[in-house]
């Protein structure tokens, strides 16, 4: 509760004149009477509102300080806030290649560590629209444009390899992301893709894909994943004799091709990054995080409520009362 003239709270020094002349009053309003016997006058009991005279003082005491408070006009502050933003709509692309089974960032492979560090970063962003793509040798939409970030981190979640796994069609996944952002009304429209291979699928060269989104106004930050030279990579094998399925540890040669990663993020205004483990690929997209802020404009609306006239009320029936008692209960004989 605040109050919209606290000063009247000085008329609080009235209290000390009202009690000096009630203690004045006092003293100066007994009177004497003569009795030749006062014998009879011991028996008789005393008036209980003798001793309750008091009362009369707190109330008028109570009452002026109730009054007082009501000049003060105590309010209510209701505050409002009405935000309004101009967010970022960023579509994530997924590499879920063969290739991202390799288990250089130990003890999970590419895949998984892709999958925690996108998660991350969905859960740092607050107003955007955020989708997923995943591509091997071809590229799906897994989840459109959303604010429902619980919807697309269970995508997230759930991404894993598929029978088209084999191959790499970057072009192909940029050009799927950049047709979920070409009608967007967003201020800025952002592709993050990460992929650990070199373009060798699709029908769209990664080049013409990232011209075109270029042209729609589309940023693109690449990330290539990977140990350079050779890692580890699972393979499944099959025992010709029993059938019985087993994995054997081989070692395969990176093949990022990081010249045209960054090709495809400075024709588009963006930029590249290398991760060459898992600390690193979680320390680059909060870097783009960063980058990529989402404007923030709030406007506050204040408005009171008065209630001042409860204590006016209160303030007024406590006089009332206080003078009714005066003429009535409390009424002096001179």
């Amino acid at each position: 509760m605040t109050f919209k003239n606290p000063h009247f709270f000085w008329l609080f020094l009235l209290w000390i004149p009202v009690i000096l002349l009630y203690i004045l009053r006092e003293r100066k309003s007994k009177v004497t009477v003569r009795f030749s016997d006062l014998s009879i006058l011991k028996k008789l009991p005393a008036s209980p509102f003798l001793k309750l005279r008091h009362i009369l003082l707190f109330m008028r005491l109570f009452g002026i300080g109730f009054l007082i408070i009501a000049l003060a006009r105590p309010q209510i502050q209701h505050t409002e806030v009405d935000v309004t933003t101009e967010g970022i709509d960023i579509m994530l692309i997924l590499d879920i290649s063969e290739s991202m089974k390799a288990l250089d960032f130990k003890p999970d492979n590419r895949l998984e560590v892709a999958k925690r560090c996108l998660r991350d970063f969905v859960k740092k962003r607050e107003h955007d629209r955020i989708g997923l793509v995943l591509f091997g040798g071809r590229a799906f939409t897994r989840c459109p444009l959303t604010t429902d970030y619980g919807v697309l981190l269970q995508m997230i979640e759930e991404a894993t390899f598929t029978d088209f796994s084999n191959s790499t069609a970057i072009g192909t996944a940029i050009a799927t992301a950049a047709n979920r952002l070409k009608d967007s009304p967003a201020k800025s429209k952002v592709i993050i893709l990460l992929t650990d291979g070199a373009n060798n699928a699709g029908d769209i060269p990664p080049l013409t894909a990232a011209n075109a989104a270029a042209l729609l106004g589309i940023r693109i930050y690449t990330i290539g994943v990977g140990r350079e030279g050779m890692v580890p990579f699972p393979v499944e094998m099959v025992n010709p004799h029993t059938g019985q399925r087993f994995t054997r540890m081989q070692t395969i040669e990176s093949d990022v091709d990081e010249k045209e990663l960054k090709a495809i993020a400075a024709l588009t205004g963006g930029m590249y990054f290398r991760a060459q483990d898992s600390q690193t690929l979680g320390e680059i997209y909060d870097e783009i995080s960063k980058m990529e802020t989402t404007e923030i404009k709030s406007i506050t609306h204040v408005s009171y409520s008065e209630y001042f006239y409860k204590w006016l009320w209160i303030g007024f029936l406590i006089l009332m009362a206080e003078m009714l008692m005066q003429k009535t209960v409390f009424r002096r004989i001179p």
